[in-house]
């Protein structure tokens, strides 16, 4: 599994022969200055919700390229009325196989609205399985007791999760979550873009290892084999 890190909560997975892109922001984001949205290809686009800092680019990029939006139905009706058609609408629970593998639909502990202020349903998290691996992309999210579900219905082999606090979980409660979903690899998401989500990269790394955990923060325009 490849995986490329475009800032923010952005990353581009590459299973089963497609590529996967998760929240779009890039164009906006002066931390990826060095990246041209524009030159991004993607088969599939998961959207988590509907601010603008997942869904800056997300007309653009799924105009340019016709991937699968795969997202909530209220996102969904939404491009569709914006003339982004393709379009697969999910709501919390549900399930689908596509061509990169399963994926479930998980409740996330935030809020939703797209940039025009349009309301877009409950904001989640994905659970993918591929390639014999399971991974769960948070979202953005609060830490919750729903992950301790999570971590018993499923071995989750990586996570995606939010350690910038002020919006989201801090890096202290994403500790916690990484113990409720008992998963030990952890790619960092969601911190730096902005002054009020700046973290001290040193101590986030030293308490991941100090409760024996691997966090991964990944540069911006790179990308990691897993």
């Amino acid at each position: 599994m490849r995986i490329t890190y475009y800032g923010q909560s952005c990353f581009l997975l590459e299973l089963q022969g497609k590529k996967v892109l998760f929240d779009p922001f890039i164009t906006p984001n002066e931390l990826a200055k060095d990246i041209d949205a524009d030159n991004i290809q993607a088969d599939f686009i998961l959207v988590s919700h509907g601010h603008s800092d997942h869904a800056a680019d997300l007309i653009s990029i799924a105009g340019r390229t016709g991937a699968t939006v795969v997202c909530s139905f209220e996102i969904s009706e939404w491009l569709n009325n914006r003339g982004v058609s393709n379009t697969h609408p999910m709501n919390l629970g549900g399930q689908w196989s596509f061509e990169f593998g399963k994926v479930k639909m998980v409740f996330a502990a935030h809020s939703n609205s797209l940039p025009d202020g349009t309301y877009g349903g409950t904001a989640a998290g994905f659970i993918i399985q591929s390639q014999g691996k399971t991974v769960y992309y948070s979202g953005d999210t609060a830490l919750m007791h729903e992950m301790k579900l999570t971590g018993e219905l499923y071995t989750i082999d990586l996570a995606f999760l939010p350690i910038g606090d002020n919006f989201t979980m801090g890096i202290d409660d994403a500790v916690i979550a990484s113990k409720f979903i008992n998963c030990k690899n952890i790619i960092g998401m969601h911190y730096d873009t902005f002054g009020y989500i700046k973290i001290d990269k040193k101590e986030a790394l030293a308490k991941f290892e100090n409760a024996g955990l691997r966090l991964s923060l990944i540069d911006i325009g790179s990308s990691i084999e897993f």
